[in-house]
């Protein structure tokens, strides 16, 4: 019977869960990359990636020390046909995973074609998870044999391998803890949730009822956090029943921000290390028979692989070196949050909303086909996450991601010129671009471009339900973001032609 005695626990189930949700993580991320990568960074894109390597080469002086700087297969080879090749390969192998077969090889070439996807993502691949993905990913390639692709190989999965996840999930949590403690007095005095779920990045379908939960509620919230993200990674080295409390915490502060909103696929790959805190004890009393008894049948044949042994110690011995920065960071007044140490992006740190913002800003781009802007009809382009109508109602999209919809939150929250390709958005939007026009959720101008665009932030607020309005939202005008622009305007399409996207 599997894990009988509480200090021999084995990891059969846990293998076959955690590799499970990883490749449903991966799929989701290829997935995305089907269907946004060429408008993003194509030979076409708001940020060809063409034009990226080449300035990344020329600052580095070779193509090699930009390769050993940022690997990725796309030195060798960048075209449309590459990016989409990359992304769908990545699918492929990653719902092979799903459905349970998974090993070493398979594991190291999804690792291999991500980190070559977020090496060139520029702005778009920018966000924490991408390079947190990339060490769980490379953390897994571990757990499996080299060959063996059956879901209950009878190779025990390493133990030290298990420990790096829980390494894993430990700086994963107490280094958003941290730089939330040290970050913002909102967080400190526990009023944070007053306006997180109002100013997240692209609010779900329950976050404005959250958002209206009596403040002791919220309060509680931010203490259940501190519970999660402060003490319960303390736990997960500790003994077995401690281990498992803290993993179903982690768990359970995870699917709470499943629930209030839509962070990408953060929070599920964030619960896949905090799986290594439950060993297969707590699963055979969760999953079906049929697995159970199957794991149980590859544990009684195990045979210890002496390769896997000795790889999983190098492993180990690498990790720990490359955590020091890491760990030193997590110690810092100064601390870092979201950034690698190492070209590989093997160890991170990590850590989101250290400061939480206390108004939602949105910057919705408008056009018209009407000869005077002055006076003229302007039609909105509505975001596919984003709110722009005030009677939207937030839709659901996480795992799935938006990329442009997220980097238009962070744009709101600064000038245009420190997001200089929004210039580039709006000469395609002139031209109807399908590709960047399909980044949104519909257009307004289908059969004719418009002839100006313009770009207005607004502030949203949520609009208390049952007062029978019908909206979601409360907005206000603020100004304009950037100027009208037309095709016509030789200011604009110089500075289009400067950076090389015309």
């Amino acid at each position: 019977m599997l894990d009988s005695q509480e200090h021999t626990p084995q990891y059969w189930l846990t293998r076959f869960v955690l590799l499970r949700l990883l490749g449903a993580v991966y799929a989701v991320a290829f997935l995305v990359a089907i269907n946004q990568v060429l408008p993003l960074i194509g030979s076409n894109g708001l940020l060809p990636v063409d034009n990226y390597l080449q300035e990344v080469s020329t600052a580095l002086g070779s193509k090699g020390a930009a390769f050993f700087r940022l690997p990725s297969l796309f030195w060798f080879w960048h075209s449309d046909r590459a990016l989409l090749l990359v992304a769908w390969t990545g699918l492929i192998l990653s719902l092979i995973v799903v459905a349970g077969y998974a090993n070493a090889l398979s594991m190291g070439l999804l690792w291999i074609l991500y980190l070559s996807l977020v090496h060139v993502g520029q702005d778009w691949y920018g966000y924490g998870w991408e390079i947190q993905l990339t060490e769980t990913g490379f953390l897994a390639i571990f757990l499996c044999p080299l060959l063996d692709l059956r879901p209950f190989p009878n190779r025990p999965p390493p133990l030290l391998i298990i420990i790096l996840f829980r390494w894993l999930i430990f700086r994963i949590m107490f280094g958003a803890g941290m730089i939330k403690y040290r970050g913002d007095t909102v967080w400190r005095n526990g009023t944070a949730l007053y306006y997180y779920f109002e100013t997240q990045p692209i609010p779900g379908p329950l976050s404005r009822w959250f958002h209206f939960l009596p403040r002791v509620v919220l309060q509680l919230g931010v203490w259940f956090n501190w519970l999660a993200e402060l003490l319960a990674p303390w736990f997960v080295f500790g003994p077995r029943a401690f281990r498992h409390m803290a993993g179903i915490i982690i768990f359970l502060l995870q699917l709470s921000i499943i629930l209030s909103g839509n962070l990408s696929f953060l929070n599920w790959l964030t619960i896949v290390p905090a799986l290594a805190c439950l060993d297969d004890g707590f699963w055979a009393k969760c999953l079906p028979r049929v697995l159970v008894r199957k794991a149980a049948k590859a544990a009684a044949g195990a045979e210890v692989s002496q390769p896997m042994r000795y790889t999983a110690l190098a492993v180990t011995c690498v990790v720990g070196i490359l955590s020091i920065q890491p760990a030193f960071n997590l110690l810092s007044p100064k601390q870092i949050m979201n950034a690698s140490y190492d070209p590989l992006e093997l160890v991170n740190t990590y850590g989101a909303f250290g400061s939480v913002g206390q108004e939602r800003f949105n910057v919705v781009f408008e056009g018209t086909r009407d000869l005077n802007p002055d006076s003229a009809t302007w039609k909105a382009y509505p975001y596919k996450g984003l709110p722009v109508a005030p009677d939207q109602r937030p839709r659901q999209v996480a795992p799935y991601q938006l990329r442009l919809d997220w980097q238009m939150w962070f744009a709101a929250m600064s000038t245009a010129d420190q997001y200089p390709w929004t210039y580039h958005l709006v000469w395609k939007l002139l031209h109807n671009d399908p590709g960047v026009v399909g980044l949104f959720a519909d257009n307004p101008f289908p059969g004719k471009p418009p002839r100006y665009i313009r770009a207005v932030i607004y502030r949203y607020r949520f609009a208390r339900p049952g007062k029978g309005t019908g909206a979601y939202w409360k907005r206000e005008r603020l100004g304009l973001w950037l100027p009208v622009l037309s095709v016509q305007n030789a200011q604009f399409v110089a500075y289009l032609k400067s950076q090389r996207w015309l």
